[in-house]
């Protein structure tokens, strides 16, 4: 599918501290890795993955090809949904890239959002998703097609995309029709699909709220495990505030002593579970909800409950024989 020598020089976008590019490396390859965040990179290159501090563009693929050449292979693993200019990143892929080199890009894949109501994983960091069909348009207005495409799990759902210049020596994999064709059948290219996902997550947002209302009114009291960057969305358009949650739990240290963003309710390590002893605990981080209440079996022992909000609203209570 590649055909990589180990004379090829292999590029990642979004390096992070080099761990994929380092394999490259064992295997006698020249790698390079591109990431903004500083010390990250400063990471990267005392491990010996040659790495520059930057953000990838079309001036700084015109620098790589000056001190290195052009690439055989280019990837980029869930950083281009951090990018709000797309046509300066795949400009610079088009000018690196050798005539018989691919791109390697997993991105967000808006249809697992769609079809999941995965709704919270859209936040600041998050500047796009994406659908095959707009892909091909995009890549195709800088000289370069898709030829394969690949649904993979990471990031709660993405598409791993292969892309080579305009009639390139390898062929068009079926799986691009065939996502296609279920695209459009799940109406992702129209308007209204859209309305329909926007009240699909409003009527869960409307029994999770009903869910609280009963709670509160009977004089039980909540607390929430988790504060993930998600946790914010949810919060938001699900109006939770601190009226209706005491407190928040997270096992990350980072966090603790913190309060949530824009709602203020504060965030104490786990033990807070046990010393306060809430009735409810809804789980924010609901993708881990089967972990965190396999680890937490004691608080369902002593009567408490956990209310998984998504991707429908759900209260799991202690089965008694």
């Amino acid at each position: 599918l590649l055909d990589i020598k180990k004379s090829s020089l292999i590029i990642d976008i979004g390096s992070n501290d080099g761990t994929c590019l380092k394999y490259f490396k064992q295997l006698g390859m020249t790698v390079l890795g591109i990431d903004p965040a500083v010390k990250i990179a400063e990471i990267a290159n005392s491990n010996g993955i040659n790495t520059i501090p930057d953000f990838f563009s079309s001036s700084i693929a015109e620098e790589i090809i000056i001190e290195h050449g052009k690439a055989d292979l280019i990837t980029s693993h869930n950083a281009c949904a951090h990018i709000d200019d797309l046509d300066s990143v795949i400009s610079g892929v088009s000018m690196l890239l050798k005539d018989d080199g691919v791109f390697i890009m997993e991105v967000g894949y808006f249809l697992d959002v769609f079809e999941n109501k995965w709704f919270d994983t859209i936040y600041h960091e998050h500047v796009d998703f994406h659908t095959v069909k707009p892909l091909h348009k995009l890549f195709s207005r800088f000289d370069l097609e898709l030829f394969r495409v690949e649904r993979i799990t990471p990031q709660g759902g993405s598409i791993r995309v292969f892309i080579q210049r305009k009639g390139g020596k390898r062929p068009v994999d079926v799986s691009l029709s065939e996502l296609e064709k279920l695209e459009s059948k799940m109406g992702l290219h129209k308007p209204e699909t859209y309305k329909h996902f926007e009240n699909q997550i409003n009527k869960v947002r409307d029994n999770f709220q009903d869910l609280i209302k009963d709670i509160k009114e009977s004089g039980k009291t909540i607390a929430a495990f988790g504060a993930p960057t998600k946790a914010t969305t949810l919060s938001y358009h699900f109006q939770i505030n601190k009226t209706q949650i005491d407190f928040i739990v997270d096992d990350n240290p980072l966090k603790q002593g913190l309060y949530s963003p824009g709602i203020h309710i504060p965030v104490y390590d786990a033990s807070h579970i046990y010393t306060k002893k809430p009735d409810y605990l809804i789980i924010l981080a609901w993708n881990f909800a089967e972990s965190i209440m396999s680890k937490h079996q004691e608080y369902l022992e002593l009567g408490g409950s956990f209310i998984i909000p998504m991707p429908e609203t759900r209260v799991i209570k202690k089965e008694y024989d």
